[in-house]
């Protein structure tokens, strides 16, 4: 994929173009059928597992939002990145314990796993100097699964409680609240699980109507998402080529 000086091959590039190509397509296709304006969709170019050379070919192919699942590797390439001069907005979309957001605060831009009153507090005590507001989505849970993560809808729990970790965002001091953020559950399809998802935004915009983002759909159902009002999806395999093997 690269050179032994960190450089993307040429060959490489024309295959991360040819992806980049298919997925605008996709999008634009899936907005058009949906009526929706093609700006109100980001594309978030999920780049785990891949090099900081794949990232700055699609830097170079106008591509300005990287998503990252886990810290240990995303400290170390958004450094390698700047260090080639290139700033893309990060978004960190993985789930995130808490001892990790002290590092992750450093160079994530957006933070898409919030989905819990305690990493809300952790988040918010770690993004206290960054001079600038950390945005923040709450991670939703769609099937109530507290294995899988993400918030409960209707729940009055204190912690995980979805009402009550968007008011510990919202009320927080250094982060910003932007959104809801949702994975479809395994064994779900997608149209029943974004189905569900549109459910719950609507009735989350009505207490926090400033929080219009919606990150939901990956490479496999990306359309289906946006068909129901997805605003920001994540895409990696389909943009990307297939994952190299985790170590």
């Amino acid at each position: 994929m690269t050179d032994r000086d960190g450089t993307v091959r040429p060959d490489r590039r024309a295959e991360i173009a040819a992806g980049l190509a298919q997925v605008r397509a996709r999008i634009a296709d899936a907005c058009a059928a949906a009526g929706r304006d093609r700006a109100t969709v980001t594309m978030i170019a999920v780049t785990k597992t891949y090099p900081a050379a794949d990232v700055l070919a699609l830097a170079s192919l106008g591509v300005h939002d990287m998503g990252e699942n886990r810290d240990q590797e995303a400290a170390g390439k958004a450094a390698e990145v700047a260090a080639a001069g290139v700033r893309p907005r990060w978004h960190f979309v993985g789930r995130l314990q808490r001892n990790k957001c002290r590092s992750v605060v450093r160079y994530a831009d957006v933070v898409h796993s919030v989905d819990s009153v305690r990493l809300a507090g952790a988040l918010d005590a770690a993004a206290a100097d960054r001079g600038r507001p950390l945005d923040a989505l709450v991670q939703v849970s769609i099937d109530g699964d507290p294995s899988r993560g993400g918030a409960l809808p209707g729940s009055a729990d204190p912690d995980v409680g979805l009402g009550t970790v968007a008011a510990a965002v919202a009320g927080s001091g250094a982060l910003r609240l932007t959104g809801l953020m949702a994975v479809a559950p395994l064994g779900w399809e997608p149209e029943r699980a974004f189905a569900r998802l549109a459910e719950v935004v609507a009735a989350f915009r009505a207490e926090h109507p400033s929080a219009t983002e919606v990150s939901a759909g990956m490479s496999g159902d990306l359309d289906v998402a946006i068909g129901h009002g997805a605003t920001q999806v994540r895409v990696g395999s389909a943009l990307l080529g297939m994952r190299p093997t985790l170590r």
